[in-house]
């Protein structure tokens, strides 16, 4: 069997693939939190309340959305744990066996 074709390889390829996609995640979600900062320190003190309040609620829905997001991202990433240790373990068993 060669080392593309062994099931624990191919996990460990998804699951640092479930990672990258996770760092790209956590790097979009603090990219957009340190633009809405720079914003919020841009509103004067005077602005329009209805204005400010819609605004704070499209950026509420958009934090609940990535909050989403990521436990989806942190679920499939446990699945893909769960599942190279198995891997894992069914190697060792093969490896006793021999």
């Amino acid at each position: 069997m060669s080392f593309d074709d062994r099931p624990e390889f191919k996990a460990l390829n998804e699951l640092e693939q479930v990672l990258a996609n996770l760092r790209e995640g956590i790097s979009d979600w603090r990219r957009r939190a340190l633009r809405a900062e720079s914003e919020r320190a841009e509103i004067e003190v005077g602005t329009d309340a209805v204005a400010l309040r819609e605004r704070l609620i499209a950026l509420e829905a958009e934090n609940a959305d990535l909050n989403g997001r990521l436990d989806a991202a942190k679920g499939r990433l446990e699945d893909l744990l769960s599942r190279l240790r198995f891997l894992e373990e069914q190697v060792a068993l093969e490896e006793q066996r021999s």
